[in-house]
């Protein structure tokens, strides 16, 4: 009995395995297909094949997580203080 789970388990992961590649294979296929029908369509209008580029910063995920939000300041900037208002008496604090 072992025997025959165990080789229907192989069996499954040989058959996953030969779908896997077979699905590999195919979008190698559909990839070459389309970078070959562009080298065509260029070569064919007289343009530069130019090739197919992902650019990745690697830092910008790293920007994008520590960025904080702006969030407004608790203290209110020098300029945006009205000159014209009445200051009343600031008594110094001493501490206990």
């Amino acid at each position: 009995m072992q025997y025959i789970l165990t080789l229907l388990l192989r069996l499954l992961f040989l058959t996953a395995a030969i779908v896997f590649g077979a699905s590999m294979a195919a979008a190698f296929a559909v990839m070459l297909a389309v970078w070959a029908v562009r080298a065509g369509w260029a070569k064919l209008t007289g343009q530069p094949a130019t090739p197919f580029i992902v650019r990745v910063d690697p830092r910008a995920a790293f920007r994008r997580m520590y960025r904080r939000p702006d969030e407004p300041s608790r203290t209110p900037r020098a300029d945006a203080v009205q000159s014209g208002r009445a200051i009343g008496d600031v008594d110094d604090v001493e501490p206990r």
